[in-house]
């Protein structure tokens, strides 16, 4: 294999481990509502919405398995990896706060989620665009429902209009690192596999200027943004939630139903 192929299935490794690791992540966060929603149907939801997401993450990182060729499955990248090397976004890591903190940062999410699999469906590399193709027609529902409850919330009482514009001043500084590019990007989008983020940006933008505008919620100013996951700088939440999240793996390595 030359060194332009192994620089390649590097970025694609990489690739996968984000898409994977921020599915993964938010599946975790979700699941932490189940049994505490505000009422039942969006305790349903919220956990249907973290299947989908634990069930991407089943092919992600299976995926990026397969491009590292060392023998390491879905379940060892889950299991055991330590904070540093993960790559989910730093959004997908922090608190669930109140139930308006939680649907903002879904609702941002969804809205990238969703692009970005509809143009990974359209990938020249094949498994890219078979998971992405998969996947976004999950990414639509969850789109669409945090869509309407932004709305739905924003537009609603005097306390739910204030929580919600609480949790979108909050969650704001930690949207930008969805459209920041490095190499890995860069050498993928070239090869015709990743999108063009500043397109996506602009697609994205569109959606929640509008959403929040018919939420009657007021868009923050630009400022700054956090960044660092894909260098595998994250907040101090993420070493709590994987602590919760791997322990059984970590006591009793291997262990099988």
């Amino acid at each position: 294999m030359s060194a332009t192929d192994k620089n390649l299935d590097e970025a694609r490794f990489q690739f996968a481990l984000r898409l994977g690791d921020s599915a993964l992540v938010l599946g975790q966060r979700i699941s932490e509502w189940v049994g505490h929603a505000p009422v039942l149907e969006e305790d349903i939801a919220m956990a249907n919405v973290a299947l989908d997401l634990v069930g991407q993450t089943q092919l992600w990182l299976g995926l990026a398995g397969e491009i590292e060729g060392k023998g390491r499955s879905a379940d060892d990248l889950a299991y055991h990896r330590d904070s540093g090397a993960f790559r989910n976004l730093l959004l997908v890591e922090q608190p669930n706060g109140d139930f308006a903190h939680t649907l903002v940062r879904q609702f941002f999410f969804d809205t990238w989620h969703h692009l970005m699999l509809t143009a990974l469906a359209e990938a020249e590399d094949k498994r890219f665009a078979e998971i992405a193709e998969k996947a976004a027609k999950e990414a639509s529902y969850h789109l669409t429902r945090s869509t309407d409850l932004v709305i739905s919330l924003g537009d609603g009482t005097d306390e739910s209009h204030q929580r919600m514009q609480a949790a979108v001043d909050d969650l704001w500084p930690y949207s930008g690192e969805l459209f920041m590019t490095d190499p890995v990007d860069e050498k993928l989008h070239a090869a015709g596999i990743a999108p063009d983020m500043e397109e996506l940006h602009a697609k994205w933008d569109a959606h929640v200027a509008e959403a929040l505008s018919r939420a009657t919620l007021t868009r923050p100013e630009a400022g700054y943004m956090h960044q660092g996951s894909k260098r595998g700088v994250h907040t101090e939440h993420l070493g709590y939630l994987l602590a919760e999240m791997q322990f059984l793996q970590r006591a009793y390595p291997g262990a099988k139903w």
